[in-house]
């Protein structure tokens, strides 16, 4: 008994020192909670917020914690909150827009009440509207996460305010605007990643400023100009500039760089700067693919200590390879493809590209990766991808490079000779006297106009002068080769495009107009191609190619049948163009109408795909009205010439090229594209499309304008029917059952509104993406089908201004 009373008499002792060394848990702000609880009603996405409640401990409970929604605390305050959709998670569609009664405004008065909040994740989440200044009120964020939204409208200068902020990520977005020269104001920040938005103009001189960046992603934008000095940001590792339209001039940067990709732009100017390049020595990813630059190819570039990755490709850089040339040890990747190098390739990459480098891990591990295609090099067996050497050497003349000094002695031999044999034969001319030289002169007069203009054809824009594209006025749309599946846009040969063609046999015609033949044909490599062959007349001056020629090379999108390429022809007598000849991808599973109202059964588009089919039409025709400047108006679209590619994706096969536009102008006296001079001009073609939905809904072909008012009639009456049953017996019946009301009326009401007689009265083409994204999302919950299609979603590069600006109107 003595025993068991001192036992508990100790217990009391050491009770309180026990629980002391118990974490006490902090109950979270009452307001925060409220804050959190908000958030969950405001966006009721992704399903895990459905699980919070009013006694859920949100700082210790961890039951509610997953990968997609969490909230981290220190003391009684959130100091983390993470909302991530399904794009960021699992590699899965962005999910649609949030509804009409969503406001991104009340939604940051919300978070606002989180004053401690110092890490923000909200991506892929479909919020909408442009970022609030309010932001600023978050005045403790370090790190700021909202891609693969639908924010739009300029950056705000609330941002300036956030002196903590290290992180800024916006990828995948609808940013637009200018770059602002606040950004230098941002003293902490280190990572600013804004691709895939639509900023443009030239990025501001106080990005030079900002000491601390580590890391610039602007890919995918329509920036331009001259990239500032960068060499100042010490700290800079990371470059990524891709797809806009910058240059000419190479960057300056510090010695750090880790990665500096420049794919995509019209960076040129005095060629690489090898010396420049050559002291990187922490270098590991180079891509200057896809630009402007000619001149000699630096060998050091492949022996940099750290270089993995390099690609040079689709450039005009000249210079002499061998097999002793020295390769750095990391490398894992290079192409050198769509250039103007001759020799052979060193053996060293040819060593690693069989597999047999020695990378720290041997095997497979040191395996490169090699591309080399299109250029001068010596072929190995079975190689039929590379030019004949003359090929190399006249592109370097044509644009100017200064042939190496070997062909230099050559050619400089031979217009030496040709200059003594030129001279002699002057000479006696002039000793058999003024007479018979008139008569031969006669005589060569007559050869020349008896035999056809010598013909030289134009392998590459830059050929021209440089002055030639010097006042070329565009802004392009992101243009990401590799997600549309074509080749990068290049110029042809005459002899490549002969060959397609068999000569230009008729059996390859396909069709022809007042200005010019269609030809199908197939590459060397078994691509098959449209080539549209174009009469240039003498008015069309090198002013009128200067305008539209590299307006041409940006008519790539996926919902377009996109350029491919071209191929100038012209006289060498004067230089003047006599033919033109643009190359399209070619798409061989028919038209639209085939699939709707002249589709058999089981050929038939169901009504899911007719939606994301109208959904890839529309972003087709957004991409010409707004990706390109000026943009491309009175397209003339029909249902026929919308083209379906092998997966049945939607193509507009037919649009207003600049040049034929300009051609009719011409005889009409003005410009039918430019939409300053025409009022509403984008709304043209917003009926048109009414015309091709309303064939797409009903399956019944329509080929008049009576024919159009007649069903439009029909369509309003079906529309403002109470009952479902007579908008299910206006539609296609074999796709009536499987169509929900709501996705039905919504897609009928949309194409009444494309349909309106007052041109301004019609829908912008964002307002029609909107709808038919909402009528995608209804149909698949109403199907029950959690699978989203490609198309469902609004693209990133879309923009619902007007629809959301009504949808504010409407709240």
């Amino acid at each position: 008994m003595a025993t068991r009373r001192s036992c508990r008499h100790t217990l009391f002792i050491l009770l309180p020192l026990l629980l002391a060394m118990v974490p006490e848990s902090t109950q979270l702000q009452s307001s925060q909670t409220w804050s959190l609880l908000k958030i969950q009603q405001l966006l009721n996405y992704p399903a895990v917020l459905s699980t919070w409640r009013n006694h859920t401990d949100f700082c210790y409970g961890g039951d509610y914690k997953t990968p997609s929604a969490f909230v981290e605390c220190y003391g009684d305050s959130v100091t983390q909150l993470h909302i991530i959709g399904p794009t960021a998670a699992a590699g899965g569609a962005p999910p649609p827009p949030l509804p009409k009664t969503f406001s991104i405004d009340a939604f940051f008065t919300t978070l606002s009440r989180l004053p401690d909040l110092r890490v923000l994740t909200l991506t892929g989440l479909g919020l909408w509207g442009p970022l609030p200044a309010k932001v600023s009120r978050l005045a403790a964020l370090e790190i700021v996460n909202v891609s693969g939204n639908y924010i739009y409208g300029e950056l705000p200068e609330g941002l300036s305010r956030l002196q903590n902020l290290q992180t800024l990520i916006a990828d995948d977005n609808l940013l637009s605007g200018e770059l602002p020269p606040w950004l230098g104001k941002l003293p902490s920040l280190a990572v600013l990643s804004l691709r895939n938005n639509s900023l443009r103009g030239a990025l501001p001189e106080s990005v030079a400023d900002m000491a601390s960046l580590r890391s610039l992603t602007l890919a995918c934008n329509n920036l331009s100009g001259e990239v500032p000095d960068l060499s100042a940001l010490k700290s800079l590792q990371v470059l990524d500039l891709a797809n806009n339209s910058l240059g000419p001039a190479f960057p300056r940067l510090g010695r750090k760089v880790a990665s500096v990709v420049l794919a995509g732009n019209r960076f040129g100017g005095d060629g690489l700067p090898a010396g420049e390049l050559a002291s990187f020595y922490l270098l590991e990813r180079l891509d200057v693919s896809r630009n402007r630059f000619v001149g000699p190819f630096p060998p050091a570039l492949l022996a940099l200590p750290s270089i993995e990755y390099l690609s040079i490709a689709g450039n005009r850089l000249t210079g002499l390879l061998a097999g002793n040339m020295s390769c750095g040890e990391n490398l894992r990747f290079v192409d050198l493809s769509s250039n103007l190098l001759t020799g052979s390739l060193p053996s060293c990459l040819l060593t690693k590209a069989a597999g047999a480098g020695n990378g720290k891990n041997g095997g497979d591990d040191s395996k490169l990766v090699l591309a080399a295609a299109a250029n001068c090099l010596a072929p190995a067996a079975g190689d039929t991808t590379q030019h004949p050497s003359t090929f190399c050497q006249n592109q370097a003349l044509a644009v100017g490079i200064v042939p190496d000094q070997a062909h230099g002695k050559k050619h400089g031999g031979k217009v030496a000779l040709v200059a003594g044999i030129v001279a002699g034969a002057i000479a006696g001319a002039v000793l058999v006297g003024v007479g018979v030289f008139l008569a031969v002169r006669k005589v060569t007069i007559q050869r020349a106009k008896a035999r056809p203009p010598r013909r030289l054809v134009e392998h590459a824009s830059s050929a021209y002068p440089s002055q030639f594209f010097a006042d070329a006025r565009y802004i392009s749309q992101t243009v990401k080769l590799g997600a549309l599946g074509i080749p990068a846009y290049r110029s042809f040969s005459l002899v490549e495009l002969e060959a397609a063609t068999n000569n230009f046999e008729v059996s390859c015609l396909m069709g022809q107009d007042a200005h010019g033949q269609m030809y199908r044909g197939t590459l060397s490599n078994g691509t098959p191609v449209t080539i549209r062959s174009l009469r240039v007349k003498r008015s069309q001056t090198s002013q009128s190619f200067n305008r539209h020629i590299e307006m041409i090379s940006k008519l790539r999108h996926r919902h377009l049948v996109s350029a491919l390429g071209h191929c100038f022809e012209y006289n060498l007598d004067d230089s003047t163009v006599t033919q033109l000849y643009l190359v399209f991808e070619y798409v061989q599973n028919g038209n639209l109408r085939s699939r709707i109202s002249q589709g058999t059964e089981g050929r038939k588009l169901p009504w899911v795909q007719r939606i994301q089919t109208a959904i890839g039409v529309a972003k087709g025709i957004q991409f010409l009205h707004g990706g390109i400047m000026p943009g491309l108006f009175g397209n003339n679209l029909k249902i026929t010439n919308i083209l379906l590619d092998q997966n049945l994706v939607a193509k507009i096969g037919s649009y207003n090229i600049p040049i034929l536009a300009e051609t009719a102008a011409k005889s009409e006296g003005g410009s039918k594209h430019a939409s300053d001079r025409v009022p509403n001009a984008d709304k043209m073609d917003i009926y048109d499309f009414g015309v091709i939905l309303l064939e797409v809904v009903s399956g019944r072909p329509i080929t008049s304008i009576y024919e159009v008012e007649i069903m439009k009639e029909q369509l309003q009456s079906a529309v403002t029917s109470e009952g479902p049953s007579r908008r299910r017996s206006f539609v296609d019946q074999s796709v009536s059952k499987a169509c929900s009301d709501e996705s039905l009326r919504t897609v009928m009401e949309i194409c009444l509104r494309c349909l309106a007689k007052e041109a301004a009265q019609r829908p912008s083409v964002e307002d029609v993406l909107w709808n038919l994204q909402f009528a995608a999302q209804v149909q698949d919950d109403w199907r029950g089908d959690s699978r989203s299609s490609e198309e469902s979603p609004l693209s990133p590069s879309q923009i619902p201004r007007e629809s959301v600006r009504q949808v504010r109107d409407d709240a």
